[in-house]
C-alpha cells in the first residue's frame, strides 16, 4: 500500500497537538480525527469510536484504508472492523510513536488487540533472538570457526572470541552447602540464563572427597551446559579431572606441574592464573602479568587454556591497568581470555546491571570469552541474567557494527528508555487540589489481618506472593498467587476485608510484594521497598 493508503486516527482533545506533529511527515495520508467530548483518549470505547466515524465519515469510508485507534484503550477493536468494514488496529500507548508506526506499517502485522509500539518491540526482540539462535545452532559455521586457534570447546560448549560472551557462575562455598541447596542454586543459575556451571570450592581446604558427589549431583541439572570446578588444590582438580568436569579453575605458577599429566589425559581444557598463590605471588603491573602469563602458558602446553589476567577490583590494585593487561595480551594471543566480573560488582555497592552492562562491553572491545560471576550479595543477584543479556546484546552490536543501542534486547528496567512526550499536564487545569488533612486513625479489621510474604523461585514465574490470613492472632487461611490482583480478588471473594483503609493497604502491600519478586528486592511488610533519594542527597 505505501504512500497510496489513508489512514484515520482516532485521538482526544489532549493527544491532538502531539500526534498532529509526529506525523506530519509520515509516508501514508493520514486524516487524524478528534473525537467529540473527549480529552483523555485512553478512555474511547469500540462503541463511542464506531458512532464518531458513522457521524463523520459516513461519506468517506469508501476511501479510507486503516483506522488507527489509541493503544491504550482497554478493548480490542474487532467489534470495530466488523461494523465498518475497515481494518481497525492499536495504535501506540504514546502518541510520539505513531510516526514510527506509519514508517513501518507495510513492514508489520499490526493487532487488534497489542497495542502497535509493543509488537514493534516484540518483533526486534524475537529478530535479535532468531539471529544468535541461528548462529548457535549453524553446525557448519561453528565446525569452520572451531578450527581457527582462539577458538575451543569447553564441554560441548564453543568458547572463544567469534562466540557470544559464554557467562559462567559460579555456586561459592559448595562443599558446605546441602544437597538441596546445591541443587535449586544450580537451578536458579540456569533459570537465569548460565551457559556454565562453576562449582565453587573452599580455598585453603581439602574437600576432594567430596568432589565426585558434588558433579555427580549437579550433572542432570546443567544439562548440557559444561561445568567446572573453581579450586587450586591439585588433588581436588586431579579427582574432578578424573570425574569428567569440563573445565578446571584454576592453574598457576605453584600448581599446574602437579597437575598437567591428569590434564593432558583427560583432555581438560584450564584457566590459566598468572599467579603463585603457594608462594604469595601476584603480578602488579600489567607487562608482569602478561609476562606471567605468557610463562604459564609456555609451561602447560598441550593444554587448552583460558587467560584469566586478573580483572582487580575499583581502587583495589587498579581495574584500569588489569584492563590495559588484557588488551596487551590480546595484542599478541587472541585465545579465549576470563573476564572476572563478580571480582568488581561484589566489592562496589551499586546496583549490579549498569556495572554488568558496562564491564561485558568493555569485554567484548578486549575479546573476552567468558563472564565469571557468582551472586553472593544481595546488591549483585540477578547479575547472571544481566550478564547473559550483556553478552548478548554485545555480540548483536558487535554483529551489526554499532553501539550497544535499540538491538531489540536491553537491560533497561528500572527506568525509561524513552521520555513519553504524551504526558498530558494541563488536563487538571481548573480542578480543585486538595490534600490530606490528618492521618486516619486505626481501626483492626473485624474480618482479620494479613501478613504478606514472598517465596522467590529460581524464576520470577515459580515465585509466589504469600498472604496468611490471621482471625484473632491465630492463621486460619494462607492464599497463594502469583501477582497482587490473583490476592486480592480472592480477599475480596472470600470476604476477608469490610474496612476501606484496609483493602487500599492491602493492595499497596500486596503490589509491593509483587514489585519485589519481580525485581529480586527482599520485601519486608510495611517497610519501603526502596530509598527516598532526598533522604541521601549531600
Amino acid at each position: 500500500m505505501g504512500e497510496f493508503m489513508k489512514v484515520l486516527i482516532i485521538t482526544g482533545n489532549l493527544a491532538y497537538p502531539l500526534i498532529k506533529n509526529v506525523v506530519a511527515n509520515a509516508n501514508v495520508e493520514v486524516i487524524i480525527h478528534i473525537a467529540d467530548n473527549t480529552q483523555v483518549a485512553a478512555f474511547l470505547t469500540p462503541r463511542i469510536i464506531i458512532d464518531e466515524i458513522k457521524t463523520h465519515f459516513a461519506n468517506q469510508l469508501e476511501e479510507i484504508d486503516m483506522i488507527l485507534v489509541p493503544g491504550l484503550i482497554k478493548k480490542g477493536t474487532r467489534e470495530i472492523t466488523k461494523e465498518l468494514g475497515i481494518p481497525t488496529f492499536k495504535g501506540s500507548t504514546d502518541g510520539a510513536d505513531l510516526a514510527m508506526v506509519l514508517n513501518l506499517i507495510d513492514q508489520i502485522e499490526l493487532s487488534e488487540d497489542k497495542p502497535a509500539d509493543k509488537l514493534i518491540e516484540e518483533e526486534k526482540r524475537k529478530e535479535a533472538l532468531k539471529f544468535i539462535n541461528d548462529f548457535e545452532n549453524d553446525e557448519e559455521t561453528i565446525k569452520n570457526l572451531l578450527k581457527k586457534p582462539n577458538n575451543i570447546m569447553i564441554g560441548n560448549l564453543p568458547v572463544g572470541e567469534d562466540f557470544p560472551m559464554r557467562v559462567l557462575s559460579e555456586i561459592a562455598n559448595a562443599p558446605f552447602l546441602s544437597k538441596e541447596a546445591l541443587i535449586h542454586k544450580c537451578q536458579y543459575f540456569v533459570d537465569s540464563g548460565a551457559d556454565m556451571i562453576d562449582i565453587g570450592m573452599a580455598a585453603g581446604e581439602d574437600f576432594s572427597d567430596k568432589v565426585p558427589e558434588l558433579i555427580d549431583t549437579l550433572r542432570p541439572i546443567v544439562g548440557d551446559r559444561p561445568l567446572s570446578i573453581d579450586t587450586l588444590n591439585a588433588k581436588e582438580i586431579e579427582v574432578a579431572a578424573k570425574h569428567g568436569i569440563d573445565l578446571v579453575l584454576s592453574l598457576d605458577l605453584g600448581n599446574n606441574s602437579k597437575v598437567l599429566d591428569v590434564l593432558k589425559e583427560t583432555n581438560t581444557p584450564a584457566v590459566l592464573l598468572p599467579t603463585n598463590f603457594s608462594e604469595g605471588f601476584t603480578p602488579k603491573t600489567p607487562e608482569e602479568r602478561v609476562n606471567v602469563m605468557n610463562q604459564l602458558i609456555e609451561d602447560t602446553k598441550g593444554i587448552d587454556y583460558v587467560a584469566d589476567l586478573i580483572l582487580d577490583p575499583v581502587n583495589s590494585s587498579s581495574i584500569v591497568e588489569s584492563i590495559m593487561a588484557c588488551f596487551e595480551f590480546h595484542k599478541t594471543n587472541k585465545a579465549p581470555m576470563f573476564f572476572g566480573v563478580g571480582n568488581v560488582t561484589e566489592l562496589m555497592d551499586a546496583d549490579s546491571g549498569g556495572v554488568n552492562v558496562l564491564l561485558a562491553g568493555i569485554g567484548m572491545e578486549l575479546g573476552v570469552s567468558i563472564l565469571f560471576t557468582p551472586e553472593e550479595s544481595g546488591k549483585t543477584r540477578g547479575s547472571v541474567y544481566e550478564l547473559s543479556t550483556a553478552s548478548k546484546m554485545m555480540f548483536l552490536a558487535k554483529h551489526r557494527q554499532s553501539i550497544p543501542k535499540d538491538l531489540g534486547i536491553n537491560l533497561v528496567e528500572f527506568k525509561d528508555k524513552h521520555k513519553r512526550l504524551d504526558i498530558i499536564e494541563n488536563e487538571t487545569d481548573g480542578v480543585p487540589e486538595v490534600k490530606q488533612a490528618k492521618p486516619m486513625k486505626f481501626v483492626r479489621d473485624k474480618a482479620g489481618s494479613f501478613k504478606i510474604s514472598v517465596d522467590y523461585g529460581t524464576t520470577v514465574k515459580s515465585s509466589r506472593i504469600i498472604a496468611t490470613h490471621f482471625k484473632k492472632n491465630k492463621a486460619d487461611l494462607v492464599i497463594v498467587g502469583n501477582t497482587a490482583k490473583e490476592i486480592y480478588e480472592e480477599i475480596i471473594n472470600k470476604k476477608l476485608v469490610t474496612r476501606m483503609e484496609h483493602a487500599a493497604y492491602l493492595g499497596s502491600e500486596l503490589q509491593k510484594a509483587q514489585i519485589a519478586m519481580i525485581t529480586g528486592k527482599e520485601y519486608v511488610q510495611d517497610f519501603d521497598l526502596f530509598k527516598n533519594p532526598d533522604e541521601f542527597k549531600i
